[in-house]
């Protein structure tokens, strides 16, 4: 007997982009030093304004910077997707590169540790990637 899914094909194909986004976001983050590393899914969170958060750290603002400007490439080029919203990238601190249903934030420790992103997600599902 066949079971029935309640996933369309179109919501299939948006899971699985998804999932190729986020392990090529991991691997650019990976490949250029990027530190802590925290995937956060966020999909049975109603209040959430996306489905997951990659969360990384780096320990100087040319090396965040770096990691950004990777994970922009890696993912246009792997997965054809450009980013929504680019923001920080003049900064120091935070760097947000937002693809709508994966957002990801480039932070330095301190500003990492300030805002702790994981703590006020807590209900959400958490990965580590190092």
């Amino acid at each position: 007997m066949k079971t029935l899914s309640r996933e369309t094909p179109s919501t299939q194909a948006k899971l699985t982009q998804n999932s190729r986004i986020i392990k090529t976001i991991i691997a650019a983050i990976l490949d250029k030093k990027g530190e802590e590393i925290m995937s956060l899914n966020l999909k049975k969170i109603p209040e959430a304004i996306a489905d997951y958060f990659i969360v990384c750290e780096a320990s100087n603002p040319n090396l965040l910077k770096a990691i950004a400007d990777n994970v922009e490439k890696e993912v246009l080029e792997k997965c054809g997707e450009k980013p929504f919203k680019f923001e920080g990238k003049l900064g120091e601190k935070w760097i947000l590169v937002d693809y709508v249903d994966v957002v990801v934030h480039c932070m330095m420790p301190d500003t990492r540790a300030f805002y702790n992103l994981e703590e006020l997600w807590q209900d959400a599902e958490m990965k580590e990637h190092n």
